[in-house]
């Protein structure tokens, strides 16, 4: 142990502030959309945007990416989202994946939890990864989008002034500052957000009195990756430890201040470094150690009402803060940003009415409340609010010693995908016995891919296999399982007909058994698992919006009638339910 703090091993870019062309003060151009926060929330949408071919600008406050310790474990669906965005090479290259974790109680092991994880997935549970390296990666390629992304550092919003048009910002820079005008205005800078306190609104919701100390420590050590909880350790007698392994050697260290502590004492380093220590004793790590950052945290679960406020729309911890608990901040947030930008695209692009904004504020909203949910349960546990709660703690950690049954009460409930059961926007039948539900997100299953060409993907040739998120894109995208490739006429031009309407689109046939050459790009179920994952029986329609969530499905025979409408074709309720998502 060495009391000298260290660097994180990681040395950020410096970006200069700079000013647009302005005249009297005022920049010149008009923008789309204007981002507040680089974060990866802002960097997220921005790239999102990108992909549909919308200009956005960003505005960050800092010079460079965050430094400290902050977000550190990524999901799978958090992955699938930033493949989309094209900058998943550097999340797997340099994050630690990991599917599982162990909590104890005092010296006992009391629960070994794994996340769903089988040869269907391509992706890995989760990886932990420190924010500063999701931000770079992230910000690596925005910069490749450089004609679509403008990047304004050092860049401060001091005032914001909004109607039914747009919103008119106040900036301040070391260079100078000016007021910009933009049609749209996404808040995505943070839990402290300017742009929430400039509209007077308030996040609602419950703040918790547990503190946890936050210690990040350079550590080289071959310990496994995996999430680590002690309850009522040794090393800190009546609390909570929760210890995370991330790249470059770097550790995180969250534990809980026992109730009288003094929060300020508690951070200072004379303090911090007994307690860890203490901690890596009693796991045994015995190599050196330093101490990078030291922070204190408290748990918030708390969301504003809407996201949408006219033409100003909230995404991440600006517009709401879940507990650590679950790992479902920054997470939620890539889902924010993930439902926001084909919507707000889709609008600015005249492709949309300005409605189909409200179905992401609808929809994350429900997200919020669930992740909330889950993250207060998962609080309530770590760190119990009352003497009832503490009790029943004890308890639970004692019995699941020796009774199995008790120890789920234990799992930290790790984030998943959120369905959107109930949006507004899901349309199809409901004859299906199984699969993904209209609002669901499209689960993983291999599946083999061949081109226009008749020869298989040129990228698939040291496997030959593919997943079925391979077949997305940034558009709407239906699959048509059956037997074989062949499409009904139905379908044949049900392509044309989107282009026609100007709404990115592609059909893309999956057949049961082996496909001849065909004239179109095509896949196959070579596992055969993907037709009875999807509730499948013979002939499906799945339809799905540009976030991978399912937006319709529909079974049977194409030109086969359903009880909702006699007369409509495949095509048609898929050509219905997109025009009736996108025109209100």
């Amino acid at each position: 142990m060495t009391a000298d703090f260290q660097p994180y091993p990681f040395e950020a870019q410096h970006y200069d502030a700079r000013l647009p062309e302005c005249v009297d003060g005022r920049e010149t151009e008009r923008h789309a959309v204007t981002i507040v926060g680089g974060g990866p929330v802002g960097l997220a949408i921005a790239l999102g945007l990108a992909q549909h071919g919308v200009r956005s600008v960003l505005i960050e406050a800092d010079e460079s990416v965050c430094y400290g310790s902050r977000a550190i474990c990524i999901s799978r669906r958090s992955l699938e989202i930033i493949e989309r965005l094209g900058a998943l090479d550097g999340f797997l290259a340099k994050g630690l994946p990991w599917t599982g974790g162990r909590s104890f109680y005092r010296h006992d092991e009391v629960l070994h939890f794994t996340m769903p994880q089988d040869e269907n997935q391509k992706l890995p549970p989760m990886v932990n990864l420190a924010q500063y390296h999701i931000e770079q990666f992230l910000l690596d390629a925005a910069e490749r989008h450089a004609d679509l992304i403008d990047i304004r550092w050092q860049t401060k919003v001091t005032a914001i002034r909004h109607d039914e048009h747009g919103a008119t910002l106040t900036l301040t820079t070391p260079a100078g500052d000016y007021e910009a005008k933009t049609d749209w205005l996404v808040a995505a800078d943070g839990g402290r957000s300017t742009v929430r306190d400039a509209l007077g609104l308030k996040l609602t919701g419950t703040s918790y009195e547990g503190r946890y100390v936050i210690v990040d420590i350079l550590l080289d050590s071959a310990r496994p990756t995996e999430r680590l909880a002690y309850f009522d350790p040794a090393s800190n007698p009546g609390s909570t430890v929760l210890v995370h392994k991330q790249p470059d050697n770097v550790w995180r260290i969250d534990y809980q201040l026992r109730d009288g502590e003094d929060a300020d004492e508690a951070v200072k380093p004379e303090n911090v470094m007994p307690r860890v220590q203490s901690l890596l004793d009693m796991m045994g790590e015995t190599a050196p150690w330093s101490p990078v950052w030291i922070t204190i945290y408290k748990a918030n679960a708390l969301t504003l009402e809407r996201y949408r406020h006219g033409r100003v729309l909230f995404a991440g911890d600006a517009a709401h803060l879940v507990p650590i608990f679950g790992v479902r901040g920054a997470n939620s947030g890539i889902d924010d940003a993930d439902n926001l930008a084909w919507k707000l695209a889709y609008v600015t692009q005249g492709r949309a009415h300005a409605s189909l904004l409200d179905s992401y504020s609808d929809e994350r909203v429900f997200a919020a409340h669930e992740n909330l949910s889950y993250g207060t349960k998962s609080t309530e546990f770590m760190a119990p609010p009352s003497f009832a709660f503490d009790l029943m703690r004890k308890a639970v950690l004692s019995l699941a010693l020796k009774h199995a049954g008790v120890r789920s009460l234990i799992n930290p409930r790790q984030t998943s995908a959120i369905a959107y059961l109930e949006s507004p926007l899901n349309a199809g039948s409901d004859a299906f016995a199984s699969g993904p539900a209209p609002g669901a997100v499209l689960p993983e299953c291999p599946l083999t891919i061949v081109d226009r060409d008749g020869a298989r993907a040129a990228h698939l040739t040291s496997h030959l296999t593919a997943h079925l998120t391979d077949l997305l894109g940034p558009r709407f995208t239906a699959f048509w399982f059956s037997d074989d490739d062949a499409l009904p006429a139905d379908l044949a031009a049900l392509e044309a007909e989107f282009a026609a309407r100007d709404v990115p689109f592609a059909l893309i046939p999956i057949a049961r058994h082996a496909l001849a050459d065909t004239a179109q790009r095509s896949a196959w179920d070579h596992t055969g698992k993907l037709f009875p994952m999807y509730g499948v029986a013979q002939q499906a329609l799945y339809l799905v919006r540009p976030d991978g969530h399912v937006l319709g499905r529909w079974q049977g025979k194409s030109e086969q009638s359903d009880k909702h409408d006699e007369r409509a074709t495949f095509a048609q309720r898929a050509l219905a339910a997109v025009d009736r998502a996108l025109r209100g």
